[in-house]
């Protein structure tokens, strides 16, 4: 299990800096701006269904009704279901290619009538990128059956090759045309990677195969999914709305920041995969218990030094990697109230797989729902009055609300002592943007500070939580 956690950390940590260096060779091409601004509002939709189907919503509900069969009953299945998201894959691109005016209208309202029309067009390419989203998801089924994770890792590296080739190859004379097919070539080619396993296994997909019974079955499963995710889609929206009206380049911008801050968060991800497969397993509530505040522990020491990290380097890290007509001080300030989200992020996490591990789901999600109603309150109210920093505040509002229902619901405040990690983790990360953020601060001091108070930050965790010792649990 660990190698193959470390070969997918590795494929994960590939696609995030090939999606990484795609908005960087953006911006650096084409500069923070209106146009770019543009071109973010289209890939919006595609984007999200590729996020969507990359979450494993698909994986989620169809791998067990896949596993459940014998091996020709597999390749009927497989059929089956071939059929049916190619053609949903093909309708919904048909309807985003002619609603594609309307659309970006709806995505980015704050844009000038001239950059709708520009989103426009590029989401009427971008649409048909939505067949091979399908059938990638569909196609890591029978890959991760045979605990073959590399490839479905592999995902969104092969996605974001051909645009990146793009930009690196044209350089400013890209144009918006050819880079939407870019991305149409990706999602055809992180499809036809995976279809040699099926092949080998002696599936053909014009075989006839009952169609009706599989594919009700799968979607049954696959609607409670989908509405929880498409309830997270929907914030993401209406934030991409608030950015619309906060000038040009505030999509870019906040789309960067979340990019760079998305890259931390592998190790957090391999560290999930182990502890939640654990919990899983564990029988008992008091072993479950147990690896939770294992859990916990190592999840505050790996993000909140992280975030500290983070929060002193921001100013330094956007001086260095953007380019130079993007407001520094403003991209930093948004990119250190989102480094204070991946400490809050990474306790939901091991919250609701506990959870899970004793059959509730519904709990997790009422207290995200409540959660995602006041990130959306904040996007409405906050930005008048605190700007750009406020869509990661928001943001950071929401996922407190969703640890403390989370922690109250499944009565663990007092078991664990969550109460008290969090008013620590509260202090050092309020004291270090206190004292320690300076937005205009790049040189060598910013790098030193950084490295400096991360390493004390986690030198001073490892000696309180001390997670290499059995946690006390009652």
């Amino acid at each position: 299990m660990l190698g193959a956690t470390t070969w997918l950390t590795l494929a994960t940590l590939a696609g995030l800096a090939a999606g990484f260096g795609r908005e960087w060779l953006l911006l650096a091409d084409w500069g923070v701006g209106a146009r770019t601004d543009a071109f973010l509002v289209a890939m919006f939709l595609p984007e999200a269904a590729r996020m969507m189907m990359a979450a494993g919503l698909l994986n989620a509900a169809g791998l067990p009704l896949y596993q459940a069969r014998t091996a020709e009953r597999q390749r009927a299945w497989l059929t089956a279901q071939f059929w049916h998201l190619l053609g949903i894959g093909l309708l919904l691109a048909l309807l985003l290619h002619l609603g594609a005016p309307w659309l970006s209208r709806a995505i980015g309202p704050g844009q000038s009538v001239a950059d709708r029309l520009r989103a426009g067009h590029s989401l009427g390419i971008l649409a048909w990128c939505l067949p091979g989203i399908c059938l990638q998801a569909l196609l890591v089924i029978p890959s991760q059956a045979r605990s073959r994770y590399v490839l479905a890792g592999l995902g969104s590296l092969l996605y974001n090759l051909p645009a990146v080739g793009l930009l690196a190859w044209q350089g400013h004379a890209t144009g918006e045309t050819p880079l939407a097919w870019a991305f149409v070539a990706g999602s055809a080619l992180m499809s036809l990677v995976l279809l040699p396993l099926p092949w080998a296994d002696g599936w053909r997909p014009w075989q006839r195969v009952p169609l009706r019974e599989p594919v009700l079955e799968l979607q049954r499963r696959l609607l409670p999914l989908l509405l929880s995710a498409g309830a997270s889609q929907g914030l993401a929206w209406l934030e991409r709305i608030c950015a619309s009206y906060l000038g040009a380049g505030t999509i870019s911008i906040v789309n960067f920041a979340r990019k760079l801050n998305n890259l931390p968060l592998v190790a957090l991800m391999s560290l999930n995969q182990v502890l939640l497969s654990l919990m899983g397993s564990a029988e008992q509530g008091i072993q479950r218990k147990a690896v939770l505040a294992r859990g916990m522990q190592l999840t505050s020491l790996l993000t909140v030094p992280a975030a500290v990290g983070l929060i002193l380097i921001a100013p330094a890290l956007v001086h260095l990697l953007l380019p130079k007509n993007m407001d520094p001080a403003r991209t930093a300030g948004l990119l250190a109230w989102m480094a204070v989200t991946l400490v809050v992020g990474g306790w939901n996490a091991m919250l609701a797989r506990y959870a899970y591990a004793h059959h509730d789901t519904a709990t997790p999600t009422r207290c995200e729902l409540a959660g995602s109603l006041l990130n959306a309150v904040g996007l409405l109210l906050l930005p008048g009055w605190l700007g750009i920093n406020a869509i990661a505040i928001a943001a950071l509002l929401g996922v407190m609300l969703t640890a403390q229902l989370l922690a109250r619901r499944l009565q663990l405040q007092t078991e664990l002592q969550l109460t008290r990690q969090w008013l620590v983790a509260a202090l050092v990360l309020g004291g270090t943007s206190w004292l320690g953020f300076a937005p205009e601060q790049f040189g060598t001091l910013a790098w030193i500070k950084a490295v400096t108070g991360g390493a004390l930050c986690l030198t001073g965790y490892a000696l309180w939580l001390r997670p290499w010792r059995a946690p006390p649990v009652p």
